[in-house]
């Protein structure tokens, strides 16, 4: 082989390895099926390439003769089955389409059954003869590569957003296909442009598949963390909400009034928190929401209860002993960190600056008789009159009518 041909083949090498590590960083990061199945994806048809190019045989030339014929038989027709599971489960297996599924899991159990076949064929065939089989291999492994494409292009019909991504990546795999046997095949009239476009359609093949399959990964993920909420936590900020954030408080009471602190509960209202959403979109709001509860939070400190009332009106629940800052310095502090401006991305990632409007409700309590939807009505209560009445500090956007302290 000469060596130009040899540099060209391990620069495709160098960029399957290099996608493998990407791979087997998410394995070791998400530790899901989805991420084995994608590394073993690329494994097992990166080697079927490799393979194919004959690099095997450069770099150890004592291996044996008919081990190399059973593995360019066999394995082209393994990594089709491969390819046709990690597409169909990719497509979202049997519970998005009944009839994709069935394609490509009983073609990926007949593609398994040939590639025994083919093999065992290899290990007994003269190598005179083994271009035929070789052939052979080649028409069967199309046949995944076809199923394949019509399972994405029908997943894209249906409404697949990445789909269409993925049946231009399976076009990369069928031009990959035919000319790394091509190659095998030792066709006359190919010269070394043939095979750097063969080695580029190769990476570019791999390259799509694994960032797709990285990003239904994720995606898929996203939907766990989230189907596993606890229950009464709002999705966007993960504060406790509803009947949750009520026992928050009522925890927190009791806890106060055990150690006997003070305590003081404090709502902030976000008067303008739609404004954004006519010229950013919905997904305004949850910019914004993330926004605020992380700056809350981190104002306010992890040892206090913060809450989602509704998505206009943060709670929070500040225990105090007499070593601590007074109620009114730290709710000042408080509302002027949450008011600070932000930038809101659109659709197109165009950002748009956002100045929060916050009124501010503070209700000091006894924590040994309050009863928490009380004081949290309360609370916001001064908040939304702060909100729709006060004047408000045009440097800062906190409304600056004080707040009643029962």
């Amino acid at each position: 082989m000469p060596i130009a041909e040899i540099a060209v083949w391990s620069a495709m090498l160098g960029g399957l390895l290099t996608l493998a590590a990407l791979a087997l960083a998410d394995v070791l990061g998400g530790r899901t099926i989805g991420a084995v199945r994608n590394l073993l994806f690329v494994l097992i048809t990166g080697a079927s390439c490799v393979v194919m190019t004959g690099l095997l045989e450069v770099f150890f030339p004592a291996l044996p003769a008919r081990l190399l014929m059973v593995l360019k038989a066999g394995l082209g027709p393994l990594a089709g089955a491969m390819g046709l599971y990690f597409v169909g489960t990719w497509l979202g297996g049997a519970r998005e389409d009944g009839v994709v599924h069935r394609l490509t899991a009983l073609g990926g159990i007949v593609l398994v059954c040939a590639a025994i076949a083919l093999a065992l064929l290899a290990s007994q065939t003269d190598p005179e003869n083994f271009d035929a089989l070789l052939v052979a291999a080649a028409v069967v492994n199309m046949v995944p590569v076809l199923l394949a494409l019509v399972a994405a292009l029908r997943a894209a019909r249906r409404g697949d957003p990445l789909a269409r991504w993925m049946a231009l990546a399976i076009g990369c795999l069928a031009l990959m296909t035919g000319a790394h046997y091509l190659h095998g095949l030792r066709v006359p009239g190919l010269g070394l442009g043939a095979w750097v476009f063969t080695a580029v359609v190769t990476v570019l093949f791999f390259l799509i598949a694994s960032v797709l399959g990285l990003l239904r990964n994720r995606h898929n993920r996203e939907l766990a963390r989230l189907s596993r909420l606890q229950q009464g936590a709002d999705p966007a900020t993960g504060l406790p909400t509803g009947s949750a954030l009520i026992a928050d408080v009522e925890h927190a009471f009791w806890r106060a009034a055990r150690l006997q602190d003070e305590c003081a509960v404090l709502c902030l209202y976000v008067s303008n928190l739609y404004e954004m959403n006519e010229a950013v979109g919905p997904g305004a709001e949850h910019q914004i929401l993330v926004t605020m509860a992380a700056r809350i939070r981190r104002s306010a400190g992890f040892r206090c209860v913060v809450g989602l009332y509704h998505p206009r009106c943060f709670v929070v629940v500040l225990s105090m002993d007499k070593h601590q800052a007074p109620v009114r310095a730290t709710a000042a502090r408080l509302a002027l960190t949450v008011s600070h401006p932000m930038v809101v991305f659109n659709e197109q990632r165009d950002r748009q600056p956002f100045r929060p409007r916050v009124g501010l409700g503070v209700v000091l309590v006894d924590p040994a008789g309050a009863t928490p939807l009380d004081v949290i009505n309360e609370a916001e209560r001064q908040a939304l009159a702060m909100a729709g009445s006060a004047p408000r500090d045009s440097e800062h956007g906190i409304v600056t009518a004080p707040a009643p302290l029962l």
